[in-house]
């Protein structure tokens, strides 16, 4: 059972716990749940879109969906895995943790607990259950983690103007982008530039340019065999080391360090 049908099993115990490990669908439409979602991605990448931004969540890292958060869910690889578990949310305010979206590196520690689950797969867990506080730990623990949030995230926009200026931006992103010569393609000055940048997307063009090209650099990664230093000339970085910066400061991890974990 995939995860759009599994939806209304999911709201159906609330003081339970709902565990499902699967190959999800592409693309999971807006949905919502009351439960807390803890997913694990495994052997791929996922991406999270709520309130117009889209969070990058890279293999080997989990993330954390509120109750009642509407969000869609895609995956960006065939070989992704989702290991999900779906708590019940009457402690959520025991910490701010639980109320906000947010994707972590996943420890070794985490990622057996969370594999241990799967022989409760495509059930409910309840307190009557057997090792239910085995689960009860693995969502005490998450708060304790003390791991810092991936700050990943794209805008989207129902802007059609700016929808042309992205879709030009993904197609010549190993180009030398810049605001002047972007705005000089689109008739436009580069004041004009900045203020749909901020009024569309609210973020600059050049963070922008920063985060697509990390997310770009991350889908090469987990995709290709490509050497680091291809992929760094491809997403537009003339310095291996300029790219080895920039990579690290948005997933606390070096280009070959993440490739390999």
């Amino acid at each position: 059972m995939g995860l759009i049908a599994s939806l209304p099993e999911i709201n159906k115990q609330r003081n339970a716990v709902f565990v499902m490990h699967e190959k999800s669908e592409k693309l999971i439409p807006l949905h919502t749940h009351n439960k807390g979602q803890l997913s694990y991605v495994e052997g791929g990448i996922a991406y999270i879109t709520i309130s117009n931004r889209t969070y990058v969540v890279p293999a080997r890292h989990y993330f954390w969906v509120p109750q009642g958060m509407p969000h869609i869910l895609r995956i960006g690889h065939s070989a992704t895995v989702l290991r999900s578990l779906y708590f019940y949310a009457h402690d959520d305010d025991s910490n701010a943790f639980y109320s906000q979206l947010g994707i972590y590196p996943a420890s070794e520690l985490l990622i057996q607990m969370i594999n241990y689950s799967e022989r409760w797969d495509g059930r409910h867990v309840t307190s009557q259950d057997d090792n239910f506080e085995f689960l009860v730990a693995i969502k005490k623990l998450l708060p304790e983690l003390n791991n810092k949030a991936l700050p990943i995230i794209l805008p989207t926009t129902d802007d059609g103007q700016m929808l042309g200026i992205i879709r030009y931006m993904e197609k010549n992103i190993g180009e030398r982008l810049t605001l002047a010569g972007v705005s000089k393609h689109f008739n436009l000055s580069e004041r004009s530039m900045s203020r749909l940048f901020q009024s569309s997307l609210q973020i600059s063009f050049l963070q922008y340019l920063k985060t697509l090209r990390m997310v770009k650099a991350i889908e090469m990664i987990l995709k290709t065999s490509k050497p680091v230093s291809d992929i760094a000339y491809e997403v537009g970085y003339t310095s291996i080391s300029s790219f080895s910066d920039a990579f690290h400061e948005f997933t606390h991890s070096r280009p070959t360090d993440f490739r390999k974990s």
